[in-house]
């Protein structure tokens, strides 16, 4: 691949000061950023845009794999071999003789592999630094393989309203530590919830925070224009008709 012999020039001895500085923690906030910038990329449906995004994802991959072969532990070749490995021993269905009906059956036995490999719970694998409702609908989605999950949407709404229900209580008892552990429950509710109405919470919150910064900002601009700057020289009732324009494009 031209794109390992290039990381290999780039930390060569002749290479690039600032790559070979880096490590395995100095790389982490890019993988992260990176991973980021392509899910922005998805949810923009831009082609070229996902093309470069998917390829500086690829970079830092490879930016790892260059690293741990330096320092003789394994390479990016082992990296795809042992990925090509897990694939086909997971997919008994494709590559082996197991038939399934359906992916339902697909997922319980990817589980039921898993724990012959070694893991020790249903919830194993589900990273503890992803961004807590993504972490959320991953445990639960892994639950649900083994059938712990609601028969139906309405059950989960029933909770969804129990949950305001306490977590008011709480606020109402002045209990701050109660209050934070009702408000998580009824995120973790408000995340099954997601899941039964097939959205995915993490993507539906951050597009609502993109449609609040663009309205914001056009909210800013109208204040601009009428002479309300900085913003916080308008009133509440003044910002609340600029935001409704906005609103309202």
């Amino acid at each position: 691949m031209r794109l390992v012999e290039v990381m290999r020039r780039l930390r060569g001895e002749r290479g690039c000061p600032w790559d070979r500085e880096q490590n395995h923690d100095t790389l982490k906030p890019y993988l992260i950023e990176e991973t980021y910038e392509v899910l922005d990329a998805i949810d923009k449906k831009n082609d070229t845009f996902l093309k470069e995004e998917l390829g500086d994802l690829l970079l830092q991959i490879v930016f790892h794999a260059q690293i741990a072969a330096e320092e003789g532990r394994f390479t990016i070749d082992e990296v795809s071999g042992s990925i090509v490995e897990k694939l086909k021993r997971r997919h008994p269905h494709v590559f082996g003789e197991m038939k399934v009906k359906d992916s339902d059956e697909v997922l319980k036995n990817w589980e039921q592999i898993k724990k012959e490999e070694g893991k020790t719970s249903v919830l194993s694998g589900v990273p503890a630094g992803l961004p807590s409702l993504l972490r959320a609908r991953r445990v639960q989605e892994k639950a649900k393989r083994v059938g712990f999950d609601w028969t139906s949407i309405d059950g989960v709404m029933e909770k969804v309203i129990e949950e305001i229900r306490e977590l008011k209580e709480a606020a109402e008892r002045g209990d701050s530590s109660r209050v934070e552990e009702e408000f998580g429950d009824l995120l973790f509710t408000l995340v099954n919830f997601s899941r039964f109405l097939r959205i995915d919470a993490e993507d539906s919150l951050r597009r609502t925070i993109d449609r609040f910064t663009e309205r914001f900002q056009k909210m800013e601009r109208r204040a601009e224009e009428r002479g309300k700057i900085p913003l916080d020289q308008a009133t509440l009732e003044e910002m609340d008709r600029l935001w409704e324009e906005a609103k309202d494009g």
